[in-house]
């Protein structure tokens, strides 16, 4: 099959690791049989879940027929903001590896999951203003990524009892992992099979945890594809999204492997920049028509990006914090920011629907239908400027409009279905000569609107005084009445009665205040 020569000095020979696949065949064909329990395989397209997922399907493929009674679970969680390439890569590996099952009787069952609509990652950057991801706010992984798999996860426990997690981890991918792996060798139960400690009535099974990165290539290009797939074609992919385009198979201690290229979401702002995507584009003039969408990550990836961002937080909250002063002995109390503003949002899903226009029209004939943002989002990111925004004026289809030439037709039934609109919006903004003035009058029509429709009315009193508590004074009074109450915090619990009377005695001045004072 392959010639024997050593991999790396000191390490695994090539006849050695023929042997481990030998016995890992063994060991998967003897776990797999020896009970009812459903397997749920990990599956990104890469290297290694390929890697295992290939050890899988030929090991249950020398099975013989009547022994393959279990079905396999193939998951693939796409967030919708995947790197194009891989993307489609992975849709087209999903529809053959389900089509090459059934023509061969192997009980696989490749399943697509993506995140709720409420949970993607453009509703929840331009719907609710949430900022780019940060390692302080890291909104995203959770949502994209986490729930999709752990609600399926969820449901094959709740109708099995208990399942087993077929995963591609491997311990040269890092120290972290490394070390994340053999603290749980502790709920070890069997030869590369642990009880998940996160999960209950989960096993992990692990069978690639020790093999090396130059392995993972050599069993992948010595090795056919059962279900068809041309693995040269992942190696030609890791090899493009590599800064140098260079990928050996065989590599010596100083020579590092394409392995280490890391395929994920366009939009990542965890990272400092998009590697494997300007290599892509750097390496394949075919790929250059990405330019764009690596723009406007790069656009979206800005440290200080307060001037983009309300002072409050979602729900109308000021919240501070307190900090040490940089170069002094001292702390400061600062504001912590909120979302991104109605301008910024409106921006930015401006940006999407042009990225989009223009990817289209310069990408490969397969390619042009690509679809940065679904209308199922755009539709839900309309209902939240309208219904929890306030957001009357209902800019999203004419932002639409403008940019794409085609009208928005919302999949919602009545959509949008209002009696204010964009010229009552612009009526408010001219006669308002505050932003919070303007703000609150909106809140308070729409609200009131919203409540004019239902047979009952009940609640309306609270909604409305709560616009009142988050928009009833100028940004400058507003921030000034939060310190005041830090203050007040402070002294109270120092048990400084004094400096709480002489706080307390100051009146919070309110955008009503100064607009009605002197008036009888």
């Amino acid at each position: 099959m392959t010639e024997a020569v050593e991999l790396e000095s000191s390490q695994r020979s090539v006849p050695e690791f023929v042997e481990t696949l030998k016995a890992l065949t063994t060991e998967i064909q003897e776990l797999y049989c020896q009970d009812q329990l459903p397997w749920i395989v990990g599956y990104s397209g890469g290297k290694d879940s390929t890697a295992i997922l290939q050890l899988v399907w030929d090991a249950i493929a020398a099975l013989p027929v009547e022994k393959r009674k279990k079905t396999i679970h193939v998951i693939t969680t796409d967030t919708m903001v995947e790197n194009p390439v891989v993307s489609a890569w992975v849709s087209r590996s999903l529809e053959q590896m389900g089509r090459v099952a059934q023509e061969q009787g192997i009980p696989i069952e490749p399943i697509l999951l993506k995140p709720a609509v409420k949970d993607s990652f453009w509703v929840n950057l331009i719907g609710k203003g949430y900022p780019a991801p940060r390692q302080g706010f890291r909104w995203c992984t959770e949502r994209l990524k986490i729930r999709p798999s752990d609600n399926y996860i969820r449901e094959k426990i709740r109708e099995s009892g208990e399942v087993i997690l077929v995963l591609g981890t491997r311990k040269a991918e890092s120290a972290s992992r490394a070390a994340l792996m053999e603290k749980h060798r502790n709920w070890r139960v069997f030869s590369h099979l642990n009880y998940n400690p996160s999960r209950p009535n989960s096993l992990i099974y692990t069978p690639i945890e020790d093999w090396r990165t130059d392995e993972v290539w050599l069993y992948l290009m010595q090795w056919q594809n059962p279900w068809g797939n041309n693995n040269k074609e992942l190696f030609a992919m890791y090899r493009g999204a590599t800064a140098d385009n260079e990928c050996p198979l065989v590599v010596d201690t100083s020579t590092p492997s394409c392995g280490s290229s890391r395929f994920g979401c366009w939009v990542c702002t965890l990272v400092s920049a998009d590697k494997s995507m300007e290599a892509m584009i750097q390496n394949d003039e075919e790929k250059e028509w990405m330019q764009p969408l690596l723009d406007l990550r790069n656009e979206l990836d800005v440290e200080d990006d307060l001037d983009r961002r309300d002072f409050r937080r979602r729900q109308g909250q000021i919240q501070l914090y307190e900090r040490d002063v940089e170069g002094l002995d001292a702390k400061e109390i600062v504001n912590i920011p909120g979302p991104y503003t109605k301008q910024w949002r409106e921006e930015w899903l401006r940006r999407v629907l042009q990225t989009q226009t223009e990817a289209r029209q310069n990408a490969p004939i397969e390619m042009q239908g690509i679809e940065l943002i679904t209308v199922e989002e755009l539709s839900e990111i309309r209902r939240i400027w309208l219904e929890e925004f306030h957001e009357f004026d209902d800019a999203l289809p004419r932002i639409y409009s403008q940019v794409t030439g085609q009208d928005f037709i919302d999949p919602r039934p009545n959509a949008g279905s209002t009696y204010l609109g964009l010229d009552e919006w612009s009526i408010l903004e001219e006669i308002c000569d505050d932003p919070m003035h303007f703000e609150l009058m909106t809140r308070l029509l729409s609200t009131e609107r919203k409540f004019q429709t239902m047979s009952r009315r009940v609640g309306i009193i609270d909604a409305l005084e709560k616009h009142f508590e988050t928009s009833s004074r100028p940004k400058e009074a507003a921030i000034e009445n939060a310190h005041r109450n830090w203050n007040i915090k402070k002294a109270a619990k120092a048990g400084d009665v004094e400096a709480v009377k002489q706080l307390t005695d100051q009146p919070a001045v309110s955008w009503a205040d100064m607009k009605f004072k002197g008036r009888g």
